[in-house]
């Protein structure tokens, strides 16, 4: 991975935390699996011996991709005062519709959208980011750019 992946302190802490079981216990339960299949018999014709494997793989394919993306964390800490940044709650309006919108921004491992949790990193956060309540900002979406007016900023 040669990106940086932005998350919080606490985000990082939960990751480690995930990691830690997989390669405790998720690899011991996986070591059984693969054990218990093994005494089943002749391992070239064993359906669960190589589903127990495969899981296997994928579990230490995880675990590889969740270290990546602890050796490139970058810790953002969420903004104070007045302007959008980490961990802001913002109320936004389409300036052609009117429509109102509200999403936290998060780094992109929290976020989760249909939660209100949206990543600081996607074209609507970039587009707020370091804007104040009643700026305007132009957002380019696939439907071509469509102007959005702040309405509210809330801070952590």
């Amino acid at each position: 991975m040669s990106d940086t992946v932005k998350m919080t302190e606490a985000a990082r802490r939960r990751l480690e935390e995930e990691v830690e079981k997989l390669e405790g216990e998720g690899r011991r339960e996986k070591a059984e699996r693969i054990g218990i299949a093994r005494e089943w018999g002749d391992l070239k014709e064993n359906a669960e011996y190589h589903a127990a494997k495969d899981d296997a793989a994928m579990l230490e394919a995880k675990i590889a991709r969740m270290r990546d993306q602890l050796r490139s964390a970058e810790i953002m800490e969420a903004v104070h005062g007045d302007t959008i940044g980490m961990g802001s709650k913002v109320t936004y309006a389409d300036s052609g519709s009117g429509k109102e919108m509200t999403f936290t921004l998060v780094p992109a491992t929290e976020a989760d959208p249909g939660k209100g949790r949206l990543s600081i990193d996607s074209p609507v956060g970039e587009a707020l980011s370091g804007a104040r309540e009643g700026d305007e900002r132009k957002l380019e979406t696939p439907r071509g750019a469509q102007t959005v007016r702040v309405v509210t900023v809330e801070q952590p």
